[in-house]
């Protein structure tokens, strides 16, 4: 099984990434601790942009991936984040061949 590595940037509305992490705390945090298919995560504020986020992600496959889109916590977490982006993320989507294990 070939594992899946997603970059994924966010655009906040001006002065909103706080409020936004305080969304994904709500519903993606606990539904990504409890997600075995996600194999690391990464959520990480931009230093240079006050209104970017990006998370790094991979799972141990890219049908993991879409099976996490369909959940409840995933749905729940669009509907609550959507009104404080300034537009749809930014998805780059890689295969990894090498890692250092933790």
């Amino acid at each position: 099984m070939t594992q899946l590595a997603l970059i994924i940037r966010h655009k906040t509305l001006p002065g909103k990434r706080e409020d936004v992490r305080k969304v994904w705390e709500a519903h993606m945090a606990p539904a990504v601790a409890g997600n075995d298919s996600h194999l690391a995560y990464f959520y990480c504020f931009d230093d240079t942009d006050p209104d970017a986020i990006s998370a790094f992600q991979v799972y141990d496959s890219a049908g993991s991936s879409q099976q996490f889109l369909e959940t409840d916590a995933y749905r729940a977490y669009l509907q609550d984040v959507e009104p404080l982006l300034s537009g749809p993320p930014q998805v780059t989507a890689l295969t990894p061949v090498w890692s250092k294990q933790a």
